[in-house]
């Protein structure tokens, strides 16, 4: 059985691919998914579609390039933290932005029940202004 840190690591690889079948492989199906308030899919998602929809797809058709790039890993057994940057350009401005970011993931049975974003939000609403 894969580890909560290689399975996170296996989420972050499939998104270095573009793989977004590979990204929500290993969701529960009733995971429950946050945005950070003041982020552009600010909001709880419950479950691998609703995650699909209110976030990546959003994500793709809004931004062009949009990013994650994992910095580090650290395994904290039923949780994983990930730090690293997001950034991207917004298509109906132009602009760009990049910033900080920390997710923290919850797991239990070799599935993702939650996760949670944290991340200055005022640098990407100024990329959408």
């Amino acid at each position: 059985m894969r580890s909560n840190l290689e399975i996170i690591r296996q989420h972050y690889a499939a998104s270095d691919r573009g793989d977004l079948a590979g990204m929500l492989a290993d969701l529960a199906p009733d995971a429950r998914w946050t945005e950070m308030a003041g982020f552009p899919c600010a909001g709880t998602y419950v479950g691998p579609q609703a995650v699909r929809e209110g976030v990546f797809r959003r994500l793709l058709e809004e931004w062009d390039g949009y990013t994650f790039t994992l910095e580090r890993l650290y395994d904290a057994g039923d949780a994983v933290i990930a730090t690293g940057h997001y950034a991207g350009t917004f298509k109906r401005t132009g602009k760009a932005f990049r910033c900080r970011v920390c997710h923290l993931w919850e797991l239990a049975g070799g599935k993702i029940r939650r996760f949670e974003q944290f991340c200055d939000t005022r640098l990407v609403a100024e990329a959408m202004q």
